[in-house]
């Protein structure tokens, strides 16, 4: 018995057509793989940039001129003015409920668009001075002290469940009173600005962008 074989190729546009009497046909749709590609080669890009974008973006919380501002580099992107913070003030030694703003140096961690606050941003709270500063002080465990450690050292963020506090962001206003925004520091200890406000520093903010609160 003879078995002929016929191989065909037939050009549709960009599809190429390979045909066998043997077996059922291979469709290989040039224009669909490219498209593949292209978006694949797109995404890794955009990942690319969105990481060297945050690497080169730091936010800077100025907490005695009640200023946030945006730097790339050493170059000042936007200044947002009138921020507020914790009703009392700022800290270097913060604990759970004190309502105090702590300084320091964090990253944003997350950020939740669903927010009672309009928008927050997540920071990396608190940070490993911090954590040093507790255990000395006999504020958190050795088994906390190191939890944090170790969270900061894989570059996730820490519990936010300490003695230290936690859920501190920079967030927006939500359905908050204006006017009691311009006159006074008034969170517990986060970072507050406009809803309007919040929106802008989306255009720089990013998961892992730099924040340094002083």
């Amino acid at each position: 018995m003879v078995l002929q074989h016929r191989i065909s190729e037939e050009y549709d546009g960009d599809q190429v057509k390979y045909g066998n009497d043997d077996g059922p046909d291979c469709m290989l749709n040039i224009r669909q793989i490219l498209q593949n590609v292209l978006l694949c080669a797109l995404l890794v890009l955009a990942a690319y940039v969105s990481q060297v974008h945050a690497g080169n973006t730091r936010i800077i919380v100025d907490t005695e001129a009640e200023t946030l501002t945006v730097m790339q580099g050493s170059t000042v992107i936007k200044t947002f003015q009138d921020i507020a913070i914790g009703r009392y003030g700022k800290t270097y030694f913060k604990r759970q409920g004190d309502n105090k703003t702590p300084l320091g140096k964090y990253r944003v961690g997350w950020i939740n668009r669903e927010s009672r606050y309009y928008i927050f941003l997540g920071l990396t709270y608190p940070d490993q001075p911090a954590a040093d500063r507790a255990l000395q002080d006999d504020r958190i465990s050795a088994a906390q002290w190191r939890d944090i450690r170790r969270a900061h050292n894989v570059g996730k963020t820490p519990s936010q469940n300490t003695p230290l506090g936690g859920y501190i962001g920079i967030h927006g206003l939500g359905q908050g009173d204006m006017v009691v925004h311009q006159q006074y520091n008034w969170t517990n200890g986060c970072v507050a600005l406009t809803n309007t406000q919040i929106d802008q520093l989306l255009q720089w903010a990013r998961i892992g962008t730099a924040v340094e609160i002083r």
